[in-house]
């Protein structure tokens, strides 16, 4: 993608223009010049005051684009009623958000993690775990309560990146014959011991590494929730309120 001016994100945008939007799907020019400056657009939807809107993402934000009836111009922004509601936040929640949310929480899933709890528990979260990272041994203890009780579920996405020997630890994890007791007592004070694994196990904690910087992640344990449809998401380990917020209720 390529970097897209910043002008484009906060000001009024205007193009010389071809007709509005045709029945087969075509864009009108504007949101084609926004497209081709680097914009994803995701969809169409109806706006007020004889406007159309178009639901776009750039780099990870989130932009409303507003064409004019005559298909001439177009609005980059948030569009507000009389009363300063926010116009644009829904159809992007439906359109970018809600769309882009449930394809990251697909690739959570394909990654390779370590289950701590019962696999039927009803709420799930995914933990980015490094093995020499003391905060996430303290999420570890500290989600024992709802983990006990059967209405969590931990899966630790096992990384190494806090120190050399992070990537060997999270291998030998990943590798052991029962990852989970493994996981277990190395969260319990019996750290585990870097040790040679296969490729496959090795491949495992390089993709997992990949995930974290794709997602644009800074600290361990970043540990993700589902609630309706969308993300949430704490980076580092969190204090009481996000806790109960990840885990979805007070401590059982």
């Amino acid at each position: 993608m390529r970097t897209i001016p910043p002008a484009l994100l906060t000001g009024l945008l205007a193009f010389a223009a071809a007709p509005p939007m045709l029945a087969d799907g075509h864009w009108p020019a504007p949101v084609r010049a926004l497209a081709d400056q680097g914009l994803d657009i995701h969809a169409e939807f109806a706006a007020p005051g004889g406007l159309t809107g178009y639901a776009a993402s750039a780099q990870g934000r989130e932009l409303a684009i507003y064409v004019t009836a005559d298909g001439e111009h177009a609005v980059v922004g948030t569009l507000v009623d009389a009363a300063g509601n926010d116009l644009s936040s829904e159809p992007l929640d439906e359109h970018v958000r809600s769309a882009r949310d449930a394809e990251a929480w697909e690739r959570l899933e394909r990654s390779h993690w370590i289950l701590d709890g019962d696999p039927t528990a009803p709420r799930v979260l995914y933990t980015f775990t490094d093995p020499n990272c003391p905060y996430c041994r303290r999420l570890w203890h500290e989600a024992r309560p709802w983990i006990d009780a059967g209405e969590v579920q931990l899966r630790h996405i096992m990384v190494g990146i806090l120190a050399q020997d992070s990537p060997a630890k999270a291998a030998a994890l990943l590798g052991a014959d029962d990852p989970a007791t493994a996981l277990h007592e190395h969260k319990s004070g019996t750290s585990i011991a870097p040790s040679a694994q296969p490729r496959e196990i090795e491949e495992q904690v390089y993709t997992n590494n990949q995930l974290f910087e794709e997602f644009g992640l800074i600290a361990t344990p970043t540990t993700l929730a589902r609630d309706d449809g969308r993300l949430v998401r704490v980076q580092g380990m969190p204090d009481d309120g996000q806790l109960v917020e990840l885990m979805g209720s007070v401590a059982p």
